[in-house]
């Protein structure tokens, strides 16, 4: 996503920077250290963190107090993560205005299920500070919004959605299809993102073995790569509820797989315990499919307002019964895949959210 933006800040004219660590999961990024890297006119600068937990990077915020001042406005992406501190506290004391991105860290759910009591302990002391000497905090959704006021956050806020990926041309439909037989003339629901816990799959496939029970022609398939230990239970959960001849695992998909498994798809559903926004939701609206998508998924009041798919709560019944209404009715599918399209299209376009950005900027530099 930062990669994404940077791209179209660059394409706009705006001299646009990145400066990260070379983390990368459990392990490190193949790229140079401590010199600038430009890509499509962005200029990258990495630095080697120093260790896996906060991703501490000791360079980095060397680099950070000599350079924050050369620049308009910094835009900090993430909290709990030791790269906001010194950006924050560099910014301020530079007199350089900056803008924060939580992406999704404050959730309720977010805050009481990843180390709660560490949350809690940092965000009274750091994170609640650099909030408050924000210029602006940038949410990507009203319901982010939403969730971060109830932590008291009352700083300056402006939603600017996250923008959709150019990538999404020369899908063609039945090429997915093509690769697993075992679709062939068959309806599908898609799931495409990563497999946590945090996605509702334990909702979703007793669900689907509903949908089974009613339209016995539809197969289920998950996207997305998780830990083998947590997708193990899942396959055991779909043993159990005698599906997994109809689930198909196709794994982490990407580029031209994913957009191929979004034009062959008939259904999109995400039903989320917790979702910051949900870019594959944007996706799947983007390539005309209907979406049925959890009230924890950020998005959700746009989806409905557009009608461009079905919000659900996070029950067994109801979404069994929103994924067995679209199917049974390739009418409204059609009416809100289309919906979906356009919404797409005006509001999560890049060029539409670089403009957004850049007004920001320009209000905030001044």
């Amino acid at each position: 996503m930062i990669r994404t933006l940077a791209s179209g800040l660059s394409q706009a004219g705006v001299e646009t920077h990145i400066a990260a660590t070379n983390d990368n999961g459990p392990e490190l990024l193949d790229v140079p250290c401590g010199v600038p890297i430009v890509q499509d006119g962005v200029t990258y600068w990495y630095f080697r963190r120093q260790t896996r937990f906060y991703t501490f990077s000791w360079p980095l915020a060397v680099w950070l107090a000599r350079h924050v001042s050369e620049f308009d406005v910094i835009h900090i992406h993430a909290l709990f993560s030791f790269a906001t501190l010194p950006a924050a506290f560099w910014a301020r004391r530079r007199g350089v205005p900056y803008i924060v991105r939580p992406l999704g860290t404050l959730s309720q759910w977010g805050m009481e299920h990843r180390r709660p009591w560490l949350k809690r302990l940092s965000f009274r002391f750091l994170e609640s500070r650099i909030l408050r000497h924000a210029a602006l905090v940038h949410y990507t959704c009203e319901q982010e919004h939403l969730e971060a006021a109830q932590l008291n956050v009352t700083a300056p806020a402006k939603i600017i959605s996250n923008p959709l990926p150019n990538e999404s041309e020369g899908s063609v439909a039945g090429q997915f299809r093509a690769q697993h037989p075992e679709l062939l003339n068959r309806r599908i629901i898609l799931f495409l993102s990563r497999v946590d816990a945090k996605k509702g799959l334990e909702l979703l496939l007793p669900a689907f073995a509903k949908v089974r029970q009613e339209l016995p022609g539809t197969s289920l398939v998950l996207a997305g790569s998780g830990d083998p230990n947590f997708i193990g239970r899942l396959k055991a959960q779909a043993a159990s509820l005698e599906i997994e001849s109809a689930v198909l695992w196709a794994g982490f998909l990407t580029g031209s797989e994913k957009w191929a498994a979004l034009a062959d798809a008939d259904v999109f559903v995400l039903p989320s315990h917790s979702e910051n926004f949900g870019i594959a939701v944007v996706e799947a609206m983007a390539a005309g499919i209907p979406v049925v998508v959890s009230d924890q998924v950020g998005i959700h009041r746009e989806i409905t307002t557009a009608n461009a798919g079905l919000t659900v709560s996070r029950d067994i019944e109801g979404l069994a019964d929103s994924l067995i209404k679209l199917l049974n009715d390739p009418a409204e599918c059609r009416l809100k895949g289309l919906n979906g399209k356009r919404l797409a299209r005006t509001e999560y376009s890049l060029d539409a959210v670089t403009r957004k950005l850049i007004s920001v900027y320009d209000g905030v530099a001044n």
